[in-house]
C-alpha cells in the first residue's frame, strides 16, 4: 500500500503552464545583500523530476558553478569586472584598460544587451546584437567588441556566474580576407623627393633630430619620445628600445578620470630590440650638448606630448606643399625603403619590432618597373 502511495505521489502535479501540467517546488537558493532570501522555482513532470532539477542546481552552487547569475545584469557586472578587477590588475597596461573601457562605454553600456541578465546572454541573442551593429560598424570594430565581451564572459565562468561562453560561437560579419588589403591601402609612404623637402625645411629646426632619427630608425612615436640617453650607445652606434610613452586616461573610478603621460613596455615582446644607427645620426647625436635624461623633452625635462609633435609635423608638410600624411607615415617609409632597397623581410620585421612577418608584408609593394624587370629576367626561357 505504501509503495502504491509513493507511486501515486510521484505523478502528482500542482501547476499548469500553457496547457501543460507540471509539478513545481520552490527552494531558497541564496540571499540578497539586505538578507532577503532568493527563491527559485523548479518544474518537472512529477515531484521526482522537479526535485532532481533542484538538487542539481543546489549542487552546482555548492561546487562553485553557479553564483546567483540569474540576478546579475550584464552592464552592472561588466562595470564591476572593469573597475574592481581589471583597473587594479598589473596584468594589463593602462592603455589596454582605456581601450576596454572605451568599448564598454561606447558599445555595451547603453546598448540593447546592457540590461540582459547573464542567463539571457545566449549566443543567439549576441549574434542578433552583432548583426545590428554590422549595419554601420566595420569588421575590426565588431571583433574588438567581441574580444572584450569574450574576456568578460571568461571571467564570469572563472567566478561561477556562467557555465559556458556565449561569444565563442558568434559569427562576425565582414570579410576577414580583406583586412590585409585594407591595411595595405592605408599605408602612407613619403617619396624620396618629399623627404628631401622635409630635411631642407627642418635644417636647424629644434625638431630636426627627432624627425631625422625617426626616418633613420622607423620608431613608433611613443618609442621615440621615451628614448633616454641610457638607451643610446654612441660607441656601438645603436639604440635600445625597451619602453614607450603614451598619454592615457587614468581612472579613479567609472565617473572620474584624468590624462597622464605614462611610460610602459612596448607594444609586443619583439618590440624590445636594438637598432643600429647610421653615421649621420651618430654625428647629430654627438652634437647634442646634454647627455642625460630624455633625448627629447621640454624645457622642464618632461616628455614631449605626441599631439604637439603631430601638430608640428602637419605644419612642416603644409609649408612644403606635401599632401597630408600622418606622423606614423615616417615609420611606414622606413620599412618600405628598406624592402625597396633589397633588405630581407626578416631583418625589416626585427627592426620594426613586429610580432610576426605577416605584419611586415603590408610594405611589400612593387613598382611597375620592378615587375617588368622581374618578368624580363625569365624572358630567355621563351
Amino acid at each position: 500500500m505504501k509503495g502504491g502511495e509513493l507511486t501515486k505521489m510521484a505523478k502528482k502535479i500542482n501547476t499548469e503552464i500553457n496547457g501543460k501540467q507540471y509539478y513545481r517546488i520552490t527552494k531558497t537558493v541564496g540571499k540578497k545583500a539586505d538578507g532577503t532570501p532568493i527563491k527559485k522555482q523548479f518544474y518537472g513532470t512529477g515531484i521526482k523530476e522537479a526535485n532532481e532539477k533542484a538538487d542539481k542546481y543546489m549542487n552546482d552552487i555548492k561546487n562553485g558553478l553557479i553564483n546567483n547569475y540569474e540576478h546579475s545584469i550584464l552592464s552592472d557586472l561588466m562595470s564591476t569586472w572593469l573597475f574592481e578587477f581589471l583597473h587594479n590588475s598589473s596584468k594589463i597596461k593602462p592603455s589596454t584598460f582605456q581601450r576596454y573601457e572605451g568599448i564598454y562605454r561606447n558599445y555595451i553600456k547603453n546598448s540593447d544587451i546592457a540590461g540582459l541578465k547573464l542567463i539571457e546572454c545566449t549566443t543567439i541573442r549576441l549574434q542578433k546584437f552583432f548583426n545590428e551593429l554590422y549595419q554601420n560598424k566595420t569588421y575590426s570594430q565588431l571583433k574588438w567588441i567581441n574580444d572584450v565581451l569574450r574576456l568578460f564572459f571568461n571571467w564570469c565562468i572563472d567566478n561561477g556566474y556562467m557555465l559556458k561562453n556565449p561569444c565563442l560561437k558568434v559569427d562576425l560579419k565582414g570579410n576577414k580576407t580583406n583586412i590585409l588589403t585594407n591595411n595595405r591601402k592605408e599605408v602612407e609612404i613619403l617619396t624620396e623627393n618629399e623627404i628631401k623637402l622635409i630635411k631642407k625645411k627642418l635644417h636647424k629646426d629644434k625638431y630636426e633630430l627627432l624627425f631625422l632619427l625617426d626616418i633613420a630608425t622607423g620608431l613608433r612615436q611613443g618609442e621615440l619620445l621615451a628614448l633616454d640617453w641610457e638607451h643610446i650607445d654612441l660607441k656601438k652606434k645603436q639604440i635600445h628600445i625597451e619602453k614607450s610613452i603614451k598619454q592615457v586616461y587614468v581612472y579613479e573610478n567609472e565617473s572620474n578620470k584624468h590624462i597622464e603621460t605614462i611610460f610602459q613596455v612596448p607594444k609586443t615582446l619583439k618590440s624590445i630590440r636594438y637598432i643600429p644607427l647610421s653615421d649621420t645620426i651618430v654625428n647629430l647625436l654627438q652634437k647634442v650638448p646634454r647627455k642625460s635624461g630624455l633625448l627629447f623633452s621640454d624645457e622642464f625635462g618632461n616628455p614631449l606630448k605626441g599631439k604637439n609633435i603631430s601638430a608640428r609635423w602637419n605644419r612642416i608638410l603644409k609649408s612644403c606643399n606635401i599632401p597630408h600624411k600622418k606622423f606614423h607615415s615616417i615609420r611606414h617609409t622606413f620599412a618600405s625603403m628598406l624592402l625597396k632597397n633589397g633588405v630581407d623581410i626578416e631583418t625589416v620585421s626585427e627592426l620594426m619590432g613586429h610580432s610576426s612577418i605577416s605584419i611586415t608584408q603590408i610594405y611589400l609593394h612593387s613598382s611597375d618597373n620592378q615587375k617588368q624587370s622581374a618578368i624580363n629576367k625569365i624572358n630567355y626561357l621563351l
